[in-house]
């Protein structure tokens, strides 16, 4: 990728606290049938980073699913 390039992922973002979600909810779906997760924002965060990116933004959509934009660094 190029410096200017950004990677785009749709996802759902697991909010913090004990508020009810969708995302959690899919969060145990996919651990139990898929072997899979939802992560929250810091897990993301983490997970670029290790792949050499830095997270920029998460826009909110009228989904419950988010966009988040990353540079590599």
């Amino acid at each position: 990728m190029r410096p200017t390039s950004r990677l785009l992922l749709v996802e759902m973002i697991i909010p913090p606290g004990d508020t009810l979600s969708y995302a959690k909810l899919l969060d145990l779906e996919m651990l139990v049938l898929a072997g899979g997760r939802e992560r929250t924002e810091a897990e993301y965060r983490d997970l670029l980073a290790h792949a050499g990116f830095r997270m920029l933004r998460i826009v909110p959509t009228s989904s419950s699913s988010s966009v988040i934009e990353a540079a590599p660094e």
